[in-house]
């Protein structure tokens, strides 16, 4: 770390804690504050110190980081410029919960307590700004907040969402008319983080949170009832232990197919044109069309595995580019080839035709590494592969291979079978230890998406509408099977 004078004028104004504030408060502000630089991973302060000050971000982005059960570091947040870090400790000395850390380069303000007080009574206007600064911040970290009533205890459900990000607090917030109190995380679940849930009746964890045995028991003896499964997979629940302990677990089996499939006709349209390629060109000037040669779909032969309501969806997509469909599933649907013109066939006919393969089964015992070494042999050479359903469906080594021979011309995938490790989170800064993942990117007829094919608004209200529904038939006194949406058993 290290420390300058205070900041100018201008500078405290760009703050929303100091922006209301005539000059010369602000100018006796800039006599007391320090303005303080951290390198990346640097600690602002550290849990279980003495805090004394408060900290302003004014560049870069912090994280608020605590100690899991395990020694484990867990985020429990995040902040950018603007944001107040332990303002009560310019009221009185505590113990700081939690730690900051730097998260790249960050530059903050110093402001300690003495200071602050001093201020106060030389300048009465900034205890009105601090106030409206605090209110706000208090509304919006309402969720951490028992909400107080009648009886002074907040007796509505509480819901414990983790792997949260701004756009899932927003949805659900904006569904929320049942009046549910949530409470959101940014870390996932795991056993380092299972203790933020005590006090909540239900968790509602995403795709890549961990519930093996352990967490489920450490939820079960916090007093969480259900496991509401904010996705369609459910592959990282462990189910026979849910069913051991009494834990209920319900997902969204279906939300917006059509953002789905939408996605997986994007990624074949953009892998098929070179649409990516040709976009980076022309930035830097390129304006050549050497190695953009695509083909025209219209007449072209597209393989579906998967036929529920994505499948369906995309077939009608490939049906209006004027493509040959061939479709596999255990549950045939005649009335719909009938109605759409399609085949039903074999696993192994559909992979020798197709010049286009789209994946959209659930990953099963049966399902996991379908596409691997003998089948991706079995392939018309130069196929587009298209994954957007589960990583595991594909043998990503096998891929690799398959991508060196030339068998498959181009993959499109929004999902990969180790993308736990990385999906959803900015790694941007960092080098890749995933030699796989690595190597899949450095194809450039390889086209991979952070597990976004869902995300649309139209899906994500589909998704917060429906896991409300399955916490609402929960709460009415529905178990099991009883339950519209339950996962009952494993599939393995």
């Amino acid at each position: 770390m290290t420390a300058a004078v205070g900041p100018g004028l201008a500078s405290l104004k760009r703050s929303r804690l100091f922006a209301g504030l005539d000059d010369d408060a602000l100018a006796a502000i800039a006599a007391k504050v320090s303005l303080a630089r951290f390198a990346d991973g640097e600690f602002l302060c550290r849990e279980g110190d003495v805090g004394d000050r408060m900290f302003i971000v004014s560049a870069g982005t912090v994280a608020v980081v605590t100690t899991g059960d395990h020694g484990v570091p867990v985020t429990l947040n995040t902040c950018g410029p603007g944001d107040v870090m332990d303002m009560t400790s310019i009221f009185e000395e505590k113990v700081r919960s939690a730690s900051v850390m730097a998260r790249g380069a960050v530059e903050a303000w110093t402001l300690d307590a003495g200071d602050f007080r001093s201020l106060l009574v030389s300048h009465p206007q900034l205890a009105t700004v601090l106030f409206a600064v605090m209110s706000r911040d208090l509304h919006r970290a309402r969720s951490f907040t028992p909400s107080l009533s009648s009886g002074g205890a907040d007796t509505r459900l509480k819901i414990a969402f983790f792997d949260s990000k701004p756009y899932v607090e927003a949805c659900f917030r904006d569904h929320n008319w049942r009046n549910y109190a949530l409470q959101f995380f940014e870390t996932r679940l795991s056993s380092d983080t299972v203790g933020l849930s005590a006090g909540s009746d239900v968790v509602c964890p995403f795709v890549n949170d961990r519930l093996d045995a352990a967490v489920i028991e450490a939820l079960r003896d916090s007093g969480v009832r259900l496991i509401a499964m904010r996705c369609a997979g459910y592959n990282n629940v462990d189910l026979k232990a849910a069913g051991r302990l009494g834990v209920g677990v319900v997902h969204v089996p279906a939300y917006s197919p059509h953002a789905v499939a939408e996605h997986a006709a994007a990624l074949l349209l953009t892998l098929n044109r070179k649409t990516h390629r040709a976009y980076i060109r022309v930035r830097e000037g390129n304006f050549s069309l050497d190695g953009l040669v695509g083909t025209d779909l219209h007449g072209k032969c597209a393989g579906v595995v998967g036929t529920g309501r994505v499948g369906k969806c995309l077939i009608r997509i490939l049906r209006g580019f004027g493509m040959r469909v061939l479709a596999h599933d255990p549950a045939v649907d005649a009335q719909f080839a009938d109605e759409n013109r399609i085949e039903y066939v074999p696993l192994p006919y559909l992979l020798s035709q197709a010049d286009v393969i789209s994946l959209h089964a659930p990953l099963t015992c049966d399902t996991h590494h379908l596409i691997n070494a003998d089948t991706i042999a079995r392939m018309k050479r130069g196929v587009i592969l298209i994954n957007t359903s589960r990583g595991a469906l594909v043998d990503s080594v096998a891929l690799i291979e398959g991508l060196k021979s030339g068998i498959v011309g181009a993959a499109g995938l929004d999902v990969y079978e180790e993308e736990e490790a990385y999906f959803f989170e900015d790694f941007s800064a960092e080098i890749m230890t995933d030699d796989v993942l690595a190597r899949l990117i450095s194809f450039g007829n390889v086209l991979i998406t952070g597990h976004q094919a869902f995300l649309t608004w139209e899906a994500l209200g589909n998704i917060a509408d429906i896991t409300f529904n399955n916490i609402a038939e929960f709460v009415a006194g529905r178990r099991g099977a009883e339950l519209s949406n339950a996962i009952l058993v494993s599939s393995c």
